[in-house]
């Protein structure tokens, strides 16, 4: 036989350790940072609470952020109401009242998360719509009698429409609903819950650039660069800049702009000028009574029309699709885990009460979770439900005590605008972090994330340009108003058109075998109950103070 060509074959090498495999770069060397269902900055999640001073003071921020927004709200439906300043300054205790109620029920039965509930700019489009309708009839005389009148007939729609919700939520359909969530579908919901808010936060501070500006970045500086560039000084520098740094910048700019009114710079400005940039403009302390106990149709009894109870529900569904997505992103900003299918679907019936509650009260408009107070949740990194709930006393207080609370509501709305440009754009980012769960390299997922976030943003653009047109009205504009009324509210909304983009794309797309890109395998464990498969931390976040089980079927909670 001749001779082979073969050569030895070579030693086998050996596999690398087990602890060798999983070893990941350091930090600042490509990194890999794997996903967190919680995140592990915070100082105070949901169930720990900081010292009962810091408690106070971190409560009364968040009603100066919930107010900044409730006052912007009133000042766009209450003078084509009718209203005058003694109206809006009435209806903002209303309001007030109502949140701390609201607030106060959700953190103990509803969700239990840390979240503010405050009036919604979604009910923008239906009360206008009866403002408009109303001032077309000539029987009322005055401003006055055309204000209650407007007032009666959104009240009654409110609490006609109300009970939608109660049904979505207390029947658990809203919960067969969010069983199919995923983490594709809550990445473009979430960004556009801070994203869909962008018109009240620099086109605001633009009306008062000189105010609004100098907020903005005094805000930046102070709560950012002030503790890494002087912390080292005293670690107590780096923790009163990183959590009060905001009451700081309010009180140094609101002066500023006390100055600046008082030394006559807006004199011989434009009357917009004035009421955007002087702290005196409002009227709102010389109107508001001293002492006001909100009471029930204390303008008078509902109207009732059907029409306007069906244009209303287009509102009140929207406040259920975006205070679905904020209790996502206020989860996440608490240290909770993402809330189960059940508990957003009590969420939804309690808030049906509270709408139900707030007609009665003599709110024109109901309530959904303010975005505003999720992102201050990450600003001061305490999540601590107690801050929440505490904040409640100071929202019914100033609702009482009307001269104190008008006081603070006449804080230049260019302030509140500035910071919501931060705050809005937190809870945004906030969005960008469920994608860790999901395979970001899938381009199913990034076509659903980017049309819908994408849709999310441009279509409700396309019908608030409608809106904000000479006659006020949307792009629907059949014969049946309160047709009209739904879909230009629904549409308008853009994290109830990023939810129902997502959830349909995600539902329906082919996603055989594409479970674990999506996410699923970190997802069902907090949204589903089943014994066995759910994740036990739910019980520590979402489960009631005491055993209400044993008085109301489980399947209602």
């Amino acid at each position: 036989m001749g001779e082979t060509n073969e050569q030895p074959l070579p030693p086998p090498v050996a596999a690398p350790p087990p602890m060798m495999a999983m070893m990941v770069p350091p930090v600042g060397a490509g990194a890999i940072h794997p996903p967190h269902e919680q995140f592990h900055h915070l100082n105070y999640c949901v169930h720990s609470n900081p010292s009962w001073v810091q408690v106070a003071a971190l409560a009364f921020l968040h009603y100066l952020v919930m107010l900044g927004s409730t006052v912007m709200l009133v000042s766009v439906i209450v003078p084509p109401m009718g209203g005058n300043a003694g109206d809006k300054a009435r209806v903002i205790q209303s309001f007030l009242f109502m949140s701390g109620i609201n607030t106060l029920l959700q953190t103990l039965i509803g969700t239990r998360l840390p979240t503010v509930m405050n009036a919604s700019f979604a009910f923008v489009v239906p009360v206008l719509s009866i403002a408009r309708e109303i001032e077309s009839n000539n029987d009322l005389l005055n401003n006055h009698e055309r204000f209650k009148h407007t007032m009666r007939t959104a009240q009654g729609a409110l609490i006609v429409a109300s009970i939608l919700n109660m049904i979505l939520g207390f029947s658990t359909i809203w919960a067969a609903y969010a069983k199919k969530f995923s983490p594709v579908i809550m990445t473009p919901v979430v960004c556009v819950v801070g994203l869909g808010l962008f018109q009240l936060g620099f086109p605001q501070v633009g009306k008062c650039v000189e105010i609004g500006l100098p907020m903005l970045i005094l805000a930046v500086i102070v709560q950012q660069y002030v503790p890494n560039y002087f912390g080292y000084i005293h670690q107590r520098v780096t923790f009163l800049f990183e959590r009060y740094s905001l009451l700081l910048c309010i009180g140094i700019v609101w002066a500023f702009a006390a100055i600046l009114t008082a030394a006559g710079a807006y004199d011989h400005a434009s009357l917009k000028t004035q009421q955007h940039c002087r702290t005196d403009k409002s009227f709102l302390i010389s109107s508001a009574p001293w002492i006001k106990i909100p009471l029930p149709f204390q303008w008078g009894p509902p109207i009732f029309t059907a029409g306007h109870s069906f244009g209303m529900m287009g509102a009140v569904l929207v406040a259920a699709f975006e205070s679905t997505g904020a209790h996502f992103a206020t989860a996440r900003l608490a240290g909770a885990t993402p809330p189960p299918a059940h508990v957003l679907s009590r969420s939804v019936g309690l808030q049906g009460i509270g709408m139900f509650l707030e007609g009665i009260f003599s709110c024109p408009a109901g309530s959904s979770v303010s975005v505003g107070n999720i992102g201050l949740l990450g600003l001061t990194k305490v999540g601590s439900r107690r801050v929440i709930q505490i904040s409640t006393g100071f929202m019914i207080f100033f609702s009482l005590f009307g001269k104190f609370g008008a006081f603070f509501a006449s804080i230049p709305l260019p302030i509140f605008a500035a910071i919501y440009c931060i705050l809005f754009g937190v809870v945004a980012a906030v969005g960008v972090s469920f994608m860790q769960f999901a395979n970001k390299n899938s381009m199913r997922n990034i076509y659903i994330i980017g049309l819908s976030l994408f849709l999310g943003i441009s279509i409700p653009q396309y019908f608030n340009e409608y809106t904000s047109s000479a006659d006020g009205r949307g792009p629907a504009r059949t014969n049946a108003g309160w047709f009209n009324d739904i879909i230009n509210t629904v549409f308008a909304s853009g994290p109830t058109v990023a939810l129902i983009v997502a959830s349909v794309l995600d539902n329906t797309l082919e996603f055989r075998g594409y479970e674990s890109d999506r996410g699923l395998s970190w997802f069902q464990p907090f949204l589903l109950r089943h014994k066995g498969y759910s994740d036990p931390r739910n019980e520590e976040f979402y489960s009631f103070p005491i055993r209400v089980h044993d008085f109301i079927p489980s399947r209602f909670l």
